[in-house]
């Protein structure tokens, strides 16, 4: 069995992760797998920094250089057909359905007769909908063979056009941890500090956003909601961790509401230098109003760290668990944004025990666990069992 599997930008290192545990396992299934990645970044993300090899432990065919949005549509509809033309395969695994070159490379499958699916990471609630959009989408997830889901609610979201529960395969999700992670060197790194944690939580809170700094992020919301907090508490600190277009207007929004020195822009960083925040902090935030799932969630929860998630974000049903691992709000409630944080300082009255929820929480999303469903979903569509 031959295939396929495409994906946009090398510089996701998420996709990296999972690929190279995908690769292991179709060497020892006797699985022919090819991995193409059409370009090696993504202009939101170059700010953020560059492609780190390290975490594609699998060959690769490269089929642009540089920015995918800097190369014309012509360009990118040849380099994805032709590869497609050239390299015989089984079964097809499109990157989404979003792009024009999306919708040729499922045309061209279909007229040579091989199964195709695709990865899908909306949900429901990610964005609004726009009928002639939702009807393509209808069209295009009928006439794939599989679908690649994040979670629940994005395999609630692609039930909706049609397709049913059994070529749906989900779960598909996982965050590149730092080499060498390991959870035992979390658990101790907290026993080390365990006597001052509870103390710093209720005395001087400490929060941590990390992503990006754009309007989907809804940072705004995060800092109005951290000045209520602040207010009630008498004291406090909001860590920005991320670069964006937003960056200049946070700043004189953070200087016009009196926060400078207690709400800190630090800039892009890479998560072992942010490790030590997730130590500290009561609670990181993912205040988004569009988030199909929110690998910040697992990064956090990976170290130790609980989570405040909007209800937006696509990964809330399996990883956020009110007074588990964190909690949920509804999102734009700037009121229920900062009740949420809150309430979170009770998860550091036994911070161990909140450590310890979260790390067995996150062992079930893996790079290994997400390859073994991708797998496993590819063998039931290239056999017919769908």
């Amino acid at each position: 069995m031959r295939i396929a599997f495409y994906h946009n930008i090398l510089w996701s290192k998420y996709k990296g992760a999972i690929f190279s545990r995908l690769y292991a396992l179709c060497e020892e299934r006797g699985v022919e797998a090819q991995f193409v990645q059409i370009a090696e970044t993504a202009t939101e993300y170059a700010r953020l920094g560059g492609v780190d090899l390290s975490y594609h432990n699998y060959p690769f065919r490269l089929l642009m250089s540089g920015d995918y949005a800097k190369a014309s549509l012509i360009r990118r509809i040849w380099v994805t057909a032709k590869d497609l033309l050239t390299h015989r395969c089984d079964l097809v695994v499109l990157p989404g359905y979003d792009l024009v070159e999306y919708w040729v490379m499922i045309v061209l499958c279909m007229l040579l007769r091989r199964k195709r699916a695709v990865f899908c990471d909306a949900t429901q609630l990610d964005r609004e909908r726009v009928r002639v959009k939702e009807i393509a989408k209808r069209l295009f997830f009928t006439h794939c063979d599989g679908v690649f889901c994040y979670g629940r609610l994005s395999k609630e979201y692609v039930s909706n056009y049609g397709v049913s529960a059994a070529r749906i395969f989900f779960n598909c999700q996982a965050a590149a941890l730092p080499h060498g992670y390991n959870p035992d060197l979390v658990r101790a790194a907290y026993r080390a500090k365990t006597i001052e944690q509870a103390a710093d939580a209720l005395e001087d809170p400490h929060f941590l956003f990390l992503g990006r700094l754009a309007p989907e992020k809804g940072v705004h919301d995060l800092v109005e909601a951290f000045r209520l907090v602040y207010r009630k508490q008498g004291s406090g600190h909001l860590s920005l961790v991320g670069a964006g277009p937003l960056e200049g207007a946070l700043r004189a929004h953070i200087e016009s509401v009196g926060l400078n020195g207690v709400v800190t822009l630090l800039g892009a960083r890479g998560l072992l230098e942010v490790e030590p925040l997730f130590y500290r902090s009561v609670a990181l935030v993912l205040p988004s109003n569009s988030e199909p799932w929110g690998l910040v969630v697992n990064e956090a929860l990976s170290y130790g760290c609980p989570v405040i998630v909007s209800d937006r974000c696509g990964c809330v049903p399996e990883l956020v668990i009110d007074g588990i691992s964190g909690y949920s709000f509804s999102s734009g409630s700037i009121e229920g944004l900062a009740a949420a944080m809150l309430e979170c300082l009770s998860l550091s009255k036994d911070r161990i025990s909140t450590v310890e929820n979260c790390l067995t929480l996150m062992s079930s999303f893996t790079p290994e666990k997400a390859a073994a469903e991708i797998l496993r979903g590819c063998e039931a569509i290239a056999e017919g069992r769908v």
